[in-house]
């Protein structure tokens, strides 16, 4: 079953990062103020990354990776700043 790992700009400029296998129904739950309580506090939410992964289970390890990420590498992602991403990586 096809899975995803996403990336939501909330309002208040934050991030929040979730896995799931609907991004669409998802991604409205999140719009809906349905989704989680960080996102049903900081409305609209935008969809600004994703990844697609085989299983649930790579998906959220994925998910867990990302959310202990700081905001730069966060944005480095979303930009596909790949070279960015890795400097940040190795704390140059």
């Amino acid at each position: 079953m096809e899975a995803f790992m996403y990336i939501l700009k909330c309002g208040n400029g934050l991030y929040y990062v979730g896995s799931t296998t609907n991004l669409e129904k998802r991604l409205e739950q999140h719009q809906l103020g349905e989704g989680a309580n960080f996102t049903r506090k900081h409305l609209p939410v935008k969809l600004v990354y994703f990844e697609t992964f085989d299983r649930i289970d790579e998906a959220f390890n994925r998910e867990k990776q990302v959310q202990n990420w700081s905001r730069a590498k966060k944005e480095a992602l979303i930009n596909r700043d790949f070279e960015g991403l890795k400097k940040l990586s190795k704390g140059k």
